[in-house]
């Protein structure tokens, strides 16, 4: 057994926990650059929590621009143990509607301008995300969610898009009808790539705030809409982040799914030919198997 810490990477709107006992901010240095903001940390019925504004307080960071592999490392320097990704998103079902809330279990990477990994030239290393979110985190996240009085969707597909811009409507259409995605958003990838290297249990909750912009009756995303029903799932959000530490319960097994153990057999390069300087970058990551 080990510790759970539980680790909250919030998107637009969810900017702190709610109710967290020696609430303290804290900088965080990493091998990576800065994390996009400090991290809240401290306690929650007992369970060890930090709190991660993904655009930094205040919404300064771009889906570009956001430091993805430094709040990965960030956290898991921290001894997160479990990443909760609760993210706008746009959705492509009709029964998936503005204020419900949608477990995430795929994505269809289409962003292009971001650093995907931690590895490379000097430590080559290959996880397997053919199943890139955790079950058991999902369910709690589902459970939460649930008893928070939101309407939940289990299992969906997030095309994860480049952005800033939103989507055409022959994307959307596209993304919907051909691709068969479920909701869309901007942030998740490579998040959720990173997390898996980092060998984190990851879930993903997309907060539906619109119907993107292949709804006839909706038409192109209205950004004051979006505002709008964000603000209100935000207040939801936390509710369900409220719920978490009675769920995951501070003594921690390691992962039925594997998430924990996903560089076992990931590393390729041979000890001889590892870069020195990239693995001294990867001593929070990967210490484990290094």
């Amino acid at each position: 057994m080990t510790d759970t810490m539980i680790g909250v990477i919030g998107g637009s709107g969810l900017y702190e926990i709610d109710g967290l006992a020696d609430a303290t901010w804290q900088a965080i240095e990493t091998p990576w650059g800065a994390p996009s903001d400090q991290i809240l940390t401290g306690t929650l019925e007992g369970v060890k929590m930090a709190f991660l504004p993904r655009h930094g307080r205040g919404h300064v960071h771009s889906p570009t621009t956001v430091p993805y592999r430094a709040n990965i490392d960030a956290l898991k320097r921290l001894g997160v143990t479990d990443v909760i990704s609760v993210s706008a998103s746009g959705s492509f079902r009709e029964d998936m509607a503005p204020g419900d809330f949608v477990i995430v279990d795929q994505f269809i990477d289409r962003t292009v301008a971001r650093e995907s990994s931690f590895f490379g030239t000097g430590c080559v290393a290959h996880v397997s995300v053919a199943h890139p979110t955790c079950p058991r985190l999902g369910a709690a996240c589902e459970e939460a969610a649930r008893a928070a009085g939101v309407t939940v969707h289990t299992g969906g597909t997030y095309l994860a898009m480049e952005g800033p811009q939103f989507s055409t409507l022959a994307e959307s259409k596209m993304y919907r009808e051909v691709w068969g995605c479920d909701v869309i958003g901007m942030t998740n990838m490579p998040e959720a790539k990173l997390a898996r290297e980092a060998e984190l249990c990851y879930a993903s909750v997309a907060m539906i705030t619109d119907y993107d912009s292949w709804h006839p009756d909706h038409g192109e995303v209205d950004v004051t809409a979006i505002i709008a029903t964000l603000m209100g799932n935000a207040d939801k959000g936390r509710d369900m982040v409220r719920r978490l530490p009675s769920l995951l319960g501070a003594d921690r097994a390691p992962c039925p799914h594997g998430c924990d153990r996903a560089l076992e057999f990931a590393i390729l390069t041979a000890p001889e030919a590892r870069d020195a300087a990239l693995m001294a970058k990867l001593d929070a990551v990967a210490g484990r198997v290094l």
